[in-house]
């Protein structure tokens, strides 16, 4: 197996610039001084970054994935963002056990 050293080169510039846009965003985060609806616009971020990964996967897959994103749905309701997930992931395995 070879590797094209222009293909080595794309890749390792892709990684670069991924790693620098995350340690700039914490650089910068770090800076702002919010408050108001521009800090609860931040404080969104997290639980739309997490509905974006969940909603696809809840719509396109079978039952066992649909309920548990219910039941994460409804926990989401009362419980904070760790507890959240890990209501979600326990459903998920009980429920494909299950099903």
């Amino acid at each position: 197996m070879s590797l094209d050293p222009t293909t080595l080169l794309a890749i390792l510039a892709m990684a670069a610039i991924t790693y620098a846009t995350r340690v700039a965003g914490l650089a910068l985060a770090g800076r702002l001084n919010l408050s108001g609806r521009a800090k609860a616009a931040f404080d969104a971020i997290p639980p739309a970054v997490l509905t974006a990964v969940i909603a696809p996967t809840a719509l396109a897959t079978g039952w066992p994935e649909t309920i548990a994103a219910a039941i994460t749905a409804l926990a989401a309701t009362r419980l904070p963002l760790l507890a959240t997930i890990v209501v979600g992931v326990g459903a998920v395995v009980a429920l494909r056990a299950v099903m």
